[in-house]
């Protein structure tokens, strides 16, 4: 069922989203080579603890973690580990913040040290295909078009576009209706109205779209060892245009 959401749920989503930007915003400063990503995990759940809020992810369908932690190619939900990150790796780190309810979903892919021109360009490019994509988030759009500027634009550039994961409706919990593809036709699918929350999260790839699952049963990654990145934002449908919950003003 899709929930349009209230002027005062909104309000809680905001609180848990402005918590989430200061997750992000510290993480950006302490991501180097050497550091682990289960100490980015501790951190994360440290702010939120620091501002009554709870990482929503932990727990989930027996989900240990605050954080997702997806390294290189792993395209998305890799778990924080003790190994430590290098020089040149690439790293998203995917977080949902609750905070008395409300809930923000944000992913943000960071370059550790001195990352190849490939790999900037693979981040510049997912980053800006978000941004496309939530041009297009309007009341009386359809979903098609989300993915479809999506789709164009980091396909135009030379990557791939991840189908098997997708962004979705969020609040009261997690994952809610509608499935939101970054790939697709423009004027096809539901329509977008006033008072939907959303995620849209595209996750793009240097080689194939193409994943495959760990053991684990959590950890995509992709099929051909090429890097994948993913940013992503918690967005509200209103009639002024979209609204971003976890802007962090870069």
């Amino acid at each position: 069922m899709i929930t349009r959401k209230s002027k005062r749920e909104i309000e809680k989503m905001k609180e848990a989203g402005d918590i989430l930007v200061k997750c992000h915003k510290e993480i950006a400063k302490m991501i180097k080579p050497g550091i682990t990503t289960m100490e980015i995990n501790a951190l994360a759940e440290k702010i939120m603890e620091e501002h009554g809020a709870t990482p929503e992810q932990k727990g989930y369908n027996g989900y240990e973690y605050a954080t997702c932690a997806s390294i290189n190619d792993e395209i998305c939900h890799g778990f924080p580990r003790d190994e430590k990150l290098k020089d040149g790796d690439i790293v998203t780190v995917d977080m949902v913040v609750n905070k008395d309810g409300g809930l923000a979903d944000s992913a943000w892919t960071y370059a550790v040290g001195n990352v190849d021109e490939k790999g900037h360009r693979l981040m510049e490019v997912t980053k800006t295909a978000l941004y496309k994509g939530i041009e297009q988030a309007q009341a009386g759009n359809r979903i098609g078009d989300i993915g479809h500027a999506i789709q164009t634009y980091a396909e135009g550039e030379g990557f791939s576009v991840v189908r098997d994961f997708t962004g979705h409706g969020i609040g009261p919990t997690l994952h809610e209706d509608p499935h939101i593809p970054h790939f697709g036709l423009p004027n096809k699918g539901l329509r977008l109205k006033e008072g939907m929350v959303i995620t849209i999260e595209p996750m793009i790839n240097e080689g194939s779209w193409h994943s495959k699952m760990d053991a684990n049963n959590w950890t995509a990654r992709t099929t051909d060892k090429g890097r994948s990145a993913q940013y992503e934002h918690t967005i509200v449908i209103t009639k002024e245009g979209p609204m971003i919950l976890t802007d962090q003003d870069n």
